[in-house]
C-alpha cells in the first residue's frame, strides 16, 4: 500500500520482518511522548505469534523515508465475534501516533481502505487523536489510572489512602507471604494458574498461555512476572510491561483467598517498589470499566480516574460487540462463572483469541 497527500507525506506498509524497518518503528515509538508498548514491534509480533491475527503497520513517511506517524493494526478474526482491524489487538491503548496533524487523515483513510478491501470490516482505534469525519467517538465506558511512583517505601505507603493502607500493612506483616519476580517457566506456570482462576471468577474466558510466553519472549527485559506466594502456593500474580518511565501491570489477579490475605495489595505495592528500583517514575494501573468494582479498588489505592476516548469506524458504531458490560453478554458471564476451572481453561483460550 502506498498513497500520498500530494505534498510531502506518503503512507506505506512497514515490513515488520525487515530489521532496519522494524528498528525504525521502535525508534519512533520509544522517543514519542505518547508511545505505548502496544505500538511496539514486540507487541505486534507477540500477538501474531500467539493468536495468528495478522499484524499490519501503516506509516506516514516523508520524502527521505523518515517516519512521521504510525498506525499499528491487527486483523482480528473470530467465528464467534466477527472481524475487526484493531489498534492494537488485546491492548488498552494504541491508535495513531504522530508528530504532525497532517498525517492523521492520511493514516485514517489508509486504514479505511484496508478495512473496505477486506469486506467492510470495522476499525477499532484505542486511543490517539480523533481520525476525522466518518468515525464514531467512543467515550464514557472506560477510565485509566496512573500516578507517580514515590521515592521510598514509606512515602509509597503514605500515598495509599488510610483505609487501604491498613490492609496493606497487614499483608506486609504476614510472614507467610513472599514475593518473587522473574521470567522463567515456573513464573509463567504460577501466573497462569492464578490468572485463569481470577478471570473465570469474573466471568471472562482466559487468554491462551502462549500469549503470555510470547509477550515475555518478544519484550525481553521490558516484561516480567511478579508472584505472591503463601508458603509454596501462588495466590496473586501479575505480568508487567515496562515502557519509557512507566510500570504497566497488565495481566494480573488473585485466587479466591487473595482478598483474605490482602495479597493483591502486597503485589502492587511491591511492584511499585520494583519499578522504582528499575528507575521508573510512573505507575500506570491500566483501564477499568466505569462504575466497576475494579475501578473503585484502584481509586481506594490512591489513583484518580482519567476518561479514555476510543474511535471506531464506521460512524454508526456498527461493528463487533465484545463489551462484557453489554446486556447481551451478562447471562453468558453469569454462566461462565459457574464453570469448573478445568473446563473454563480448556475452552476459554479458543474463545478469548477472538476477543482481541
Amino acid at each position: 500500500m502506498k498513497m500520498s497527500d500530494g505534498l510531502d507525506l506518503s503512507v506505506v506498509t512497514i515490513d515488520l520482518t525487515n530489521g532496519p524497518q522494524a528498528r525504525a518503528v521502535d525508534d519512533f515509538v520509544m522517543t514519542h511522548p505518547d508511545g505505548t508498548p502496544f505500538h511496539r514491534v514486540a507487541w505486534m509480533r507477540a500477538i501474531t505469534q500467539a493468536t495468528g491475527h495478522r499484524a499490519i503497520m501503516l506509516a506516514a513517511v516523508g520524502p527521505s523515508g523518515r517516519i512521521e506517524a504510525l498506525l499499528p493494526l491487527h486483523h482480528v478474526k473470530s467465528r464467534l465475534f466477527g472481524q475487526a482491524f484493531a489498534s492494537t489487538a488485546f491492548a488498552v491503548d494504541g491508535g495513531i501516533l504522530t508528530v504532525t496533524p497532517r498525517a492523521v487523515p492520511l493514516l485514517a483513510k489508509a486504514a479505511q481502505d484496508l478495512a473496505q478491501g477486506a469486506g467492510d470490516v470495522s476499525l477499532e482505534l484505542r486511543g490517539g487523536p480523533a481520525p476525522g469525519d466518518g468515525w464514531h467517538r467512543i467515550e464514557g465506558a472506560h477510565v485509566g489510572f496512573a500516578r507517580p511512583i514515590a521515592e521510598d517505601d514509606e512515602a509509597e505507603l503514605l500515598a495509599v489512602p488510610r483505609k487501604h493502607r491498613a490492609e496493606l500493612r497487614k499483608a506486609l506483616a504476614n510472614p507467610a507471604l513472599s514475593v518473587e519476580v522473574g521470567r522463567d517457566a515456573r513464573h509463567l506456570r504460577d501466573h497462569y494458574r492464578v490468572y485463569a482462576q481470577s478471570v473465570r471468577n469474573l466471568g471472562t474466558p482466559v487468554f491462551p498461555a502462549c500469549l503470555f510466553r510470547a509477550v515475555l519472549d518478544h519484550f525481553g527485559e521490558d516484561a516480567d512476572i511478579l508472584v505472591v506466594r503463601e508458603g509454596d502456593r501462588p495466590v496473586s500474580a501479575v505480568l508487567t510491561l515496562y515502557h519509557g518511565d512507566r510500570v504497566m501491570p497488565y495481566w494480573g489477579g488473585g485466587i479466591s483467598d487473595a482478598r483474605r490475605l490482602r495479597s493483591n495489595e502486597l503485589m502492587y505495592y511491591r511492584l511499585m517498589r520494583h519499578g522504582s528500583a528499575r528507575a521508573k517514575t510512573l505507575f500506570d494501573f491500566g483501564r477499568s470499566k466505569v462504575g466497576s468494582g475494579q475501578a473503585a479498588w484502584k481509586k481506594s489505592f490512591g489513583f484518580t480516574p482519567r476518561p479514555l476516548v476510543y474511535h471506531g469506524w464506521p460512524a454508526d458504531g456498527a461493528g463487533r460487540d465484545i463489551d462484557p458490560g453489554s446486556a447481551r453478554y451478562q447471562r453468558r458471564i453469569a454462566l461462565w462463572k459457574k464453570l469448573p476451572l478445568p473446563i473454563a481453561n480448556l475452552i476459554g483460550p479458543w474463545i478469548a483469541r477472538g476477543l482481541g
